[in-house]
């Protein structure tokens, strides 16, 4: 078996070798054909596809530039056109055929066109216009079919979004200078050149300009009407006695309350509309119409009006003929024969039968307006007449009160909306300045506020000082709010102070603001038409004020000031929570002899600092200062001296340490001065200085004179260690050290490691 396969693998063996060996044999052109058409070759069936579809996506950029270098030499000037002509507009012919085919399928596919198909559709469109223009001026400069060219560009500009048609802009003029150039670039030909441009600029442009005049025009339109709509539908809620919110609402709540009013103006329209269908079908009424009193009771206005006449009057004066007898007396008044009276026909038609019936309010019995009706023929009215219109009247008016009483729970329920969300915001501040910025965002969802100041009261040493903790004002007025924030003032005659003495919201009238006094007499406020100071009170007095002012006349209505005085009630007892967690935050966080930081936020303060001086590879300093001999202070003077010592060396150290460093209190007559980013030697300066100041200090006592000395360690961060307890360690044993060793000194932490470095030497 071996030896019937060892001939056949031999065989095989050879048989490869002569494939390799006729292999290595091959031509070169050969190779080179194969390495060059290959699958994978640069001229192989993928790179050919590949150059067929860049070719294709770059045709109708190519026929656009090539179709402009004919055009800048001339070649479309003769009417006659030869092969080359005809073989250009061929290609720009397939070129137009092919891209619009391409984007309509696109449109079918859903996909939107391109930059770039749009401007080549638009280049090709463009050079093909000016060909054609070219041809019919026969090489000259102007033609007759030259403005094709203006109209095609207005055409793809009205179409085209504004980046594209700004591109087709600048194509169409530099083709205008090539062709210029093409002519030979003649300087008398600039001004025709230049002209073409200008109306090839001014016709892309025109179409945009009289489109935004068209959208400017339109929402001027849609703004006009907008507004008299709205003031029609004041008018109306004004006559339909359907208040909106006052004047002095926020801004929000007015947008809320005109909605409402719309909606209810809407309600009562169509109940005044079925009144008269009613009427009229049931009367058998020539005319049936409701006028309505205005609001100061001069005129009656005709509201609605179901009429065969269209010569009734629009408005009549209220307390004349037989309407003027009806508002006047209050009762219904039935007229019959040649009523003279119905003097609201303007073309002096007298009825011969009259009804008219007063509209009353069910609140107060005021009228409101008359409904009635009237007929031509002598057919008077009865008293079942009578007696509908009046049950049509109060179904009138039954649909005005319901409508005015959906209004009112709306603005109840809004007001008491608004009310808990202010007080849950209110509750939720733990800072007197947030609660006096929710403050003032709450006052100005209320009313439109110009001015917003919140002052608190200082009482102390027997006097009183008023100070501006916040202020809001306009964009417009910086510079009076920087004038105004942080303003302190004695007790004196102003609104701030009378409100604070009174308890009360002030003023209770109207009154000149530019010469009244508000804070004090050496600050007024100009241009404000009104302005109420609310007092800000609790259980235990008046903490403040707050003062809203508004440029517009009217601004606070008593609605508005009701809801300010109860906003300002919860912001004063915010105020007073955010003080009492200011306070015991301050107690557990300082020491309650020297006003230092205690030793928890020693402790917790120098980790932030340490983890931030590793982070960012700075230095940072610890110093440890003891006072000397301070039991025998105590033991001398007594504890009451040693509490004024401990403070005075405590208001030292605070003087003479840096606004970035942390002066506590570690522990008894022990204290410590975290200094960030300080090395070693600006440690030592400031340590030197706080021993100085405070050996030069002098302490009275009931005993007599006092001073005392400090002994001071320093430690530097990470040349003694980068770890607290390292660092702490350090401090230490230098402030013990300054201790052995006579006291009232500086010992840094790099002497004692240079003491023992040289003890080190000697010792060897």
């Amino acid at each position: 078996m071996r030896r019937a396969r060892a001939p056949a693998a031999d065989r095989a063996r050879r048989d490869l070798r002569a494939r390799l060996e006729a292999q290595r044999r091959r031509p070169v052109l050969v190779r080179a054909y194969g390495a060059l058409f290959r699958d994978a070759g640069p001229l192989g069936p993928v790179a050919r596809r590949r150059a067929l579809r860049f070719a294709l996506r770059c045709a109708p950029a190519l026929v656009a530039a090539g179709f402009s270098a004919l055009l800048a030499l001339g070649v479309f000037s003769d009417l006659v056109l030869g092969w080359p002509q005809a073989v250009a507009v061929g290609l720009l012919l397939a070129s137009l055929a092919a891209l619009s085919l391409r984007r309509a399928r696109g449109s079918a596919a859903g996909r939107p066109a391109t930059a770039r198909e749009q401007l080549e559709l638009g280049s090709l469109f463009l050079v093909a216009a000016h060909a054609v223009a070219q041809t019919a001026a026969g090489g000259g400069l102007e033609g007759p079919l030259y403005p094709v060219v203006y109209l095609v560009m207005a055409f793809l500009v009205s179409f085209l979004p504004r980046g594209v048609g700004l591109g087709l802009v600048s194509f169409a003029v530099g083709l205008e200078a090539a062709l210029w150039r093409g002519r030979g670039g003649l300087p008398g030909e600039i001004p025709a050149a230049a002209a073409h441009a200008g109306f090839i600029v001014l016709f892309a442009v025109l179409y945009h300009a009289v489109l935004w005049a068209q959208l400017a025009a339109s929402r001027g339109a849609e703004r006009a009407a907008v507004q008299r709509r709205l003031r029609e539908i004041d008018e109306r809620a004004r006559e339909y006695r359907l208040l909106a919110p006052a004047a002095g609402a926020g801004e929000g709540q007015q947008e809320r309350g005109r909605r409402l009013t719309e909606a209810a103006v809407v309600e009562v329209e169509a109940a005044v509309r079925g009144t008269l269908e009613v009427a009229e079908v049931a009367l058998r009424s020539h005319t049936c119409a409701v006028f309505l009193l205005t609001p100061d009771d001069a005129q009656l206005v005709l509201r609605e009006c179901r009429s065969r006449s269209d010569r009734v009057a629009a408005r009549l004066p209220s307390r004349e003929g037989a309407l003027g007898s009806v508002v006047a007396r209050a009762v219904p008044l039935r007229l019959q024969g040649e009523v003279r009276a119905a003097t609201y026909y303007q073309d002096g038609t007298r009825p011969r039968a009259f009804l008219a019936v007063p509209l009353l309010d069910r609140r107060g019995g005021h009228v409101r307006g008359v409904l009635l009706a009237d007929r031509l023929e002598a057919a008077p009215f009865g008293d079942e007449d009578e007696a509908l219109l009046q049950k049509l009247a109060a179904e009138l008016l039954r649909a005005v009160a319901a409508e005015r009483l959906m209004g009112d729970l709306q603005r109840a329920r809004d007001e008491k909306e608004r009310f808990y969300a202010a007080i849950e915001l209110l509750n939720r501040m733990t800072k007197p300045r947030e609660v006096f910025d929710a403050m003032l965002r709450v006052a100005a969802g209320i009313a439109p506020l110009d001015l917003g100041a919140v002052t608190l009261v200082e009482r102390g040493e027997g006097r009183t000082l008023h100070r501006v903790a916040r202020v809001l004002l306009g964009s417009s007025d910086e510079k009076r709010a920087a004038g105004l924030d942080g303003l302190a003032f004695p007790d004196n005659a102003g609104l701030v102070s009378s409100a604070v003495k009174l308890g009360a919201t002030l003023p209770g009238k109207d009154l000149r603001i530019s010469d009244a006094v508000i804070f004090d007499e050496g600050t007024r406020l100009r241009g404000l038409a009104s302005l109420r100071v609310i007092p800000l009170k609790t259980a235990d007095g008046v903490l403040g004020t707050l003062v809203v002012g508004a440029r517009r006349e009217g601004a606070f209505g008593r609605e508005a000031v009701r809801q300010l005085e109860v906003i300002a009630m919860q912001a004063a007892d915010a105020v007073l929570r955010a003080r009492l967690f200011e306070q015991t935050e301050r107690l557990a966080t300082t020491d309650g002899l020297t006003g230092l930081a205690n030793h928890r936020t020693f402790q917790a303060r120098l980790d932030e600092h340490l983890l931030a001086a590793a982070r960012y590879g700075k230095r940072l300093s610890l110093i440890l200062c003891d006072i000397d001999h301070f039991k025998s202070v105590n033991d001398t003077y007594g504890h009451p001296a040693g509490d004024l010592v401990l403070k005075g060396v405590a208001r030292a150290l605070q003087r003479e340490a840096r606004a970035t460093d942390l002066v506590a209190r570690y522990g008894g007559e022990e204290f410590a001065v975290v200094m960030p980013e300080t090395d070693a030697p600006g440690a030592l300066v400031i340590a030197e200085r706080i021993r100085e100041k405070v050996k030069a200090t002098v302490f009275q006592t009931e005993l007599g004179r006092l001073q005392v000395t400090m002994s001071l360690g320093v430690a530097t961060c990470p040349d003694d260690g980068s770890r607290k307890a390292q660092l702490v360690e350090a401090a230490d044993g230098c402030l013990y050290h300054a201790k052995r060793h006579g006291r009232n000194r500086t010992v840094p932490a790099a002497s004692l490691r240079a003491g023992r470095r040289a003890a080190a030497g000697g010792s060897v």
